[in-house]
């Protein structure tokens, strides 16, 4: 993340990640005040084991990029909803990218779905995943279900 006040943001991302056994680390690193760390990280994330990086960053948010420049990793950006612009500002730093340094983004502040978007990558090459992915969805169907029961409950009550 571009700062620790993101970890917040981040935070859910983690916890998705870690439900599904996929290993986490997380740091703080700026696209302009540590671009140097930014880039030596990408540059050795593949050697380091790394499958998907994820970057979260606000205002600016060039981390993502910056990432994305150094590897060939995928890379899932995260924009982080900031005082000034409620994260628009974010947002159309991390979509839009010059051709050939792609990063795929979330929605602001989307940090579960990029949780799930890296594990769907990561799926691609490992069928327990796929699997743990698939029953994810599966009690998202029965949640939906229940709520639409619960609701059509209450609208006949009335």
């Amino acid at each position: 993340m571009g700062s620790d006040s993101d970890f917040p943001v981040v935070e859910p991302a983690i916890k998705r990640l870690k439900s599904f056994g996929i290993p986490v680390t997380a740091h703080v690193m700026s696209a302009h005040r540590t671009p140097e760390a930014a880039s030596q990280f990408a540059k050795g994330a593949r050697d380091s084991g790394y499958g998907v990086l994820i970057a979260a960053a606000g205002k600016a948010a060039h981390l993502a990029g910056v990432l994305a420049a150094q590897t060939t990793l995928p890379v899932i950006g995260i924009p982080v909803k900031s005082s000034t612009l409620d994260g628009l500002d974010a947002l159309l730093a991390t979509v839009q990218m010059p051709s050939g340094i792609p990063v795929a983004t979330v929605a602001i502040d989307g940090a579960d779905n990029a949780a799930i978007l890296a594990a769907e990558m990561l799926a691609l090459s490992d069928e327990a995943l796929a699997e743990k992915l698939a029953a994810m969805k599966e009690e998202m169907k029965k949640g939906v279900a229940a709520k639409d029961a619960a609701v059509a409950a209450k609208a006949a009550a009335l």
